[in-house]
C-alpha cells in the first residue's frame, strides 16, 4: 500500500479556510435570507422604502434576482477558497500569495470598503473577513 504522507496545515490555511466557510455561509444569506432592501439602502439614497417601492414598483423582485446570482457567486466562491486552503496552500505552488491577495482583494476588502463609502450598518462587521483574509496572506508569505 502506497501512502503519500499528508501536507501541513499551517495558520494561514486554516484563516483562509475560516474566510471560505464564511464566504459560503454569506451567499447562502444572501441566497435565502435577505432582504431586497435593507433599512439603510433608502437612508444612503436619501429617500423612503415606500416612496422606492412607488417609483419602481418592481424593484424588490428584481433586487431578490440580483441578490440570489450574487449569493451563488459567493457561496461558489468560497467553496473554491475552501479547496484552495485545504489542498493546495500546504503544497505551496508558486503564485499562491499574488493569487490570494488579489482574491481576497477583489471579494472580502472591496465589499468591505464599499460598505464604509455606504456608511453600511454592517461596515465594522464585513471589515472583519478582510483583516482575516490580509492575516492568512502574511501568515502564508511569513511560512506560518
Amino acid at each position: 500500500m502506497n501512502v503519500r504522507p499528508q501536507p501541513k496545515h499551517g495558520l494561514s490555511s486554516w484563516l483562509l479556510l475560516a474566510c471560505g466557510v464564511w464566504l459560503v455561509g454569506l451567499g447562502a444569506y444572501f441566497i435565502f435570507l435577505r432582504p431586497a432592501l435593507l433599512p439603510e439602502d433608502p437612508r444612503f439614497m436619501g429617500t423612503s422604502i415606500d416612496a422606492l417601492r412607488l417609483a419602481a414598483p418592481g424593484l424588490e423582485h428584481w433586487l431578490g434576482k440580483v441578490f440570489t446570482v450574487m449569493g451563488g457567486f459567493m457561496a461558489g466562491a468560497g467553496v473554491l477558497v475552501v479547496f484552495i486552503a485545504r489542498a493546495l496552500m500546504p503544497l505551496r505552488p508558486r503564485g499562491t500569495a499574488t493569487t490570494l491577495a488579489l482574491a481576497g482583494l477583489l471579494t472580502v476588502t472591496l465589499m468591505s470598503a464599499t460598505n464604509f463609502v455606504l456608511h453600511s450598518d454592517f461596515r465594522w462587521l464585513l471589515l472583519a473577513p478582510a483583516l482575516v483574509w490580509l492575516a492568512a496572506v502574511v501568515s502564508y508569505l511569513t511560512k506560518r
